[in-house]
């Protein structure tokens, strides 16, 4: 009973990361190991599925165990797509209108800074400032940000391809 438990609860994990890091890579337009990790994760599946199926142990451990290898999977597909999928991050951040101190900053940090001047719905001048970095540093950026304009409206979104400019 162990012995299934433990494959049963393995596979999953296999199967679920597979999956995973197949649909992160999917969308990162990296397509060429897609079918490759599709035929994978669909194999170590069918193990599990029909492992799990065919057991003669009427326990609620099974599906305990499926279900636990399935979250696990989750959570370890999601790491290792964060680790090994190099991605960038475009950063907008609404701001007040010439805000030097913050401007400067990031430059002074070395980031591409894109400046453009907006109108808020009361009239009032802001700026939008767009930074495009890589994901590892978007949390530092964001505290950057926030020490300088605690009231600063950010927005972080995934950036799918960037041709020519300027990332740190």
């Amino acid at each position: 009973m162990l012995f299934t438990c433990l494959t049963i609860f393995f596979a999953r994990i296999i199967d679920v990361s597979i999956s995973t890091f197949r649909m992160m890579h999917m969308v990162k337009r990296k397509s060429i190991l897609t079918p490759i990790l599709a035929f994978c994760e669909a194999f170590v599946w069918f193990i599990a599925a029909r492992q799990a199926l065919n057991t003669k142990i009427d326990s609620l451990i099974v599906p305990i165990c499926y279900s636990l290898g399935y979250a696990t999977g989750t959570y370890l597909g999601a790491f290792f797509s964060h680790k090994f999928l190099k991605s960038i991050n475009s950063i907008e951040v609404v701001t007040k209108n010439n805000n030097y101190k913050l401007i400067d900053t990031l430059r002074a940090k070395d980031y591409g800074v894109m400046v453009i001047a907006l109108k808020d719905n009361l009239n009032k001048n802001k700026d939008l400032l767009i930074v495009d970095v890589k994901d590892k540093l978007t949390d530092e950026i964001i505290s950057d940000i926030k020490s300088i304009d605690p009231e600063a409206f950010i927005v972080v979104k995934d950036t799918k391809i960037v041709y020519n400019g300027y990332i740190k």
